[in-house]
């Protein structure tokens, strides 16, 4: 009985085992099944996404061939301004007057600053004299030992020495934040000034009024030898200050353009933009009402230039001014070395002697329209325009054009009837206007409508 209940669990195991065995191997169907299932349509969308990228290139490059084979872009006529231009290296040309003394080796104080005006006569720097250090050492000891003496007065409070402190103090308030050296020289002068009445009025009522006398005495000798040792230079003529002096100021002059050849300027090797040392030795007055600039130029522009004409001129500080053609020499290679004529922003380039600058030929300002959308007929210039997918044709007269874009506007009534055109023509006759929308590079059939 034992033995059938036995065999008869082992069959039930088995079938239980059979059963999970068969669960099993279906859920692996199924699982195989998804699987194949997800890579169908992985694949599916990998090939629609290569279809619509290959359909999107084949759009683009249909629309890029479209625009190759007949462009029809546009553009919106607004007011703007064009110019023709060119970037070249330009040689400074001044009026200079080099200013030197006999002293020029003892070293010079600079008594006007770089760049400033002066009239004739005024102080520009001097040399210092023999023996100044030791003289200046003198003076200033002598002023610490009269301060001393000055301040162990007691009792000497008049009201001219109260007014004198108040100037002085004045004076020490005025150097705060001042960077201008002339200016502060002007201070100290008074300030020792001030300093010299204080002591000479407490010298008259001190009790060491003989000894501070004797100081004062002293040290006024002292300061006249060395006033009188210094040797000061005068502006021969008004104009400009200045100690940049390279040797050049006799050989860029404004005497003979015609021997500042291209030739000439190029075998003085000079670097553009680089700025003129300041010498210690001398210094120079510059005109400062004109300056010239010469360049070489081998452009349509320059070979059409002529003696008089107005030009503008961009230096390298971007400011833009006006210039006229002085003079023109004709080199040998084709090209012209042309001189301009300047009377603003001299003082700004009196630390060089070469520059790039931009000569602007011609600058205009109106309507603006890109080139390519221009079309001639009958020797006439059109363009087309675009309204709405209606496209008319209009004359325009060109007022100025450079490479890229020119101004135009429309002809008047009598400039038509000039050109032949009947009074019907004239009424029913397009113009341009600003903001219309114009075809670049129009079709010949948008030009028939």
């Amino acid at each position: 009985m034992k033995k059938k209940t036995k065999r008869k669990n082992v069959r039930m195991n088995n079938k239980k085992i059979d059963r999970e065995t068969s669960k099993s191997n279906i859920d692996n169907r199924e699982e195989k099944n998804k699987e194949k299932k997800e890579k169908n349509i992985n694949k599916i969308k990998i090939i629609i996404v290569i279809i619509i990228l290959t359909l999107i290139l084949i759009y683009a490059a249909y629309i890029v061939i479209k625009l190759v084979k007949n462009p029809t872009n546009t553009f919106i006529v607004t007011n703007g301004k064009i110019s023709q231009e060119e970037s070249e290296n330009g040689y400074i040309i001044r009026e200079e007057t080099v200013v030197k003394g006999k002293n020029y080796k003892n070293g010079m104080v600079k008594i006007k600053n770089e760049g400033e005006k002066v009239a004739k006569g005024d102080s520009i720097f001097r040399y210092y004299s023999s023996g100044e250090e030791d003289l200046k050492k003198k003076i200033a000891d002598l002023d610490v030992e009269i301060q001393q003496i000055m301040q162990n007065e007691q009792g000497v409070f008049l009201g001219d020495i109260k007014l004198l402190d108040n100037q002085i103090e004045k004076e020490l308030n005025s150097i705060y934040g001042v960077n201008n050296i002339q200016k502060i020289q002007e201070y100290k002068k008074n300030i020792n000034s001030y300093i010299s009445k204080k002591a000479k009025i407490s010298g008259e009522y001190s009790p060491a009024g003989s000894y501070l006398k004797q100081l004062l005495s002293q040290k006024e000798n002292l300061e006249n030898q060395l006033n009188s040792d210094s040797e000061y230079i005068d502006a021969p003529e008004s104009g400009i200050v200045s100690y940049r002096v390279d040797g050049l100021e006799d050989v860029l002059k404004p005497d003979d353009f015609n021997s500042l050849d291209k030739n000439f300027l190029e075998n003085l090797n000079l670097k553009t933009g680089q700025t003129v040392t300041s010498s210690e030795e001398m210094g120079k007055i510059i005109n400062n009402y004109q300056c010239y600039i010469i360049f070489n130029s081998d452009t349509d522009e320059a070979k059409t230039a002529q003696v008089g004409t107005i030009i503008k001129v961009r230096l390298q500080n971007s400011d833009i001014i006006k210039a006229e053609i002085e003079n023109i020499i004709d080199e040998q290679d084709g090209s012209r070395t042309i001189t301009i004529k300047m009377t603003n922003d001299v003082e700004k380039l009196i630390s060089y002697r070469k520059i790039s600058l931009d000569i602007i030929w011609w600058d205009a300002e109106g309507f603006r329209i890109p080139n390519d959308a221009i079309r001639e007929e009958n020797g006439l210039a059109y363009v087309v325009r675009n309204r709405n997918g209606y496209y008319n044709k209009m004359l325009v007269k060109i007022l100025r054009q450079n490479d890229e874009y020119c101004i135009v506007r429309q002809y008047k009534t009598e400039e038509l009837k000039e050109l032949g055109f009947e009074n019907k023509e004239i009424y029913n006759m397009k113009n341009i206007a600003l903001y219309d929308e114009i075809v670049i590079n129009p079709t010949e059939e948008q030009m028939l409508q």
